[in-house]
């Protein structure tokens, strides 16, 4: 029956999942994607006729990746208890996993897997610290200061379908912006925030492409000294980057642009 797997996805799910096979397991390639821009993926086992699917406990190694700490807070325990009783998915041994015993049901698992994968995901925003809420305030105060017109949480769709928070859209006389603020006390975290950022402005890419289309500013706090130069390399190469250690001339630019 493992060897049928493939074709039951394609034919339950459709062309935007694509399975393959993994040693004894089969991989699904969902069209989720975790908040840097990795495609989610989920994996099926058949044994005496009972289907076992399971992420092999990669959205919390991920999110586990994102925080400082070793431990998640008791708001993220609460949070996962209601995904998996959302989705009726089991946690256990750090992997979401959910049994069928129909071929028929097969669809419907990989897909609620993958949809927990995506939620687990997401509480990676639950971790964002007081320092890195205290930096969206700084820079609002900022463009406040100089008198520079803004929005704060802009919710955008991209090319792909997903929908992007953007920190703040900015308009002057001259040119709108677009800005992303990257701040992190963690190292680890630096990457894969700098990977989110990446998949955001490249899901965006489309609204530059208009004769008034906006500057894409990937804001770095560079007070904090968790990057690395490959950091600032990567987002580089899809934006303009600003540092908060230059505020002022961040401000200037945004204005005369």
């Amino acid at each position: 029956m493992t060897a049928a797997i493939p074709d039951l996805v394609a034919s339950q799910l459709g062309e935007l999942f694509v399975a393959s096979q993994h040693g004894e397991l089969v991989r699904v390639r969902t069209p989720f994607w975790y908040p840097d821009g990795d495609v989610i993926d989920v994996f099926v086992r058949e044994e005496g006729g009972t289907f076992t699917v399971t992420d092999l406990g990669e959205a919390l190694g991920w999110l586990r990746l994102q925080s400082i700490s070793d431990r998640r807070s008791p708001k993220q325990e609460r949070l996962l208890q209601d995904i998996g009783l959302t989705l009726g998915v089991e946690l256990f041994r750090g992997q979401i996993m959910l049994r069928c015993n129909s071929p028929a049901e097969l669809a419907a698992a990989v897909h609620r897997v993958g949809q927990a994968a995506l939620r687990i995901s997401d509480l990676w925003f639950t971790t964002r610290t007081r320092t890195v809420e205290s930096m969206t305030d700084e820079v609002a105060d900022l463009l406040t200061e100089r008198e520079i017109p803004f929005e704060r949480s802009v919710r955008l769709p991209g090319r792909s379908g997903r929908e992007w928070t953007v920190d703040f859209q900015t308009r002057t006389a001259n040119k709108s912006a677009l800005v992303f603020v990257l701040a992190t006390g963690s190292r680890a975290a630096a990457r894969q925030l700098s990977g989110h950022v990446v998949a955001g402005w490249h899901d965006l890419s489309l609204l530059r492409v208009a004769p008034q289309g906006p500057r894409f500013v990937s804001l770095i706090d560079d007070t904090s000294d968790v990057w690395s130069d490959a950091d600032f390399r990567l987002v580089e190469s899809i934006s303009e980057i600003e540092r908060w250690s230059q505020s002022s001339e961040f401000a200037e630019r945004l204005r005369a642009a």
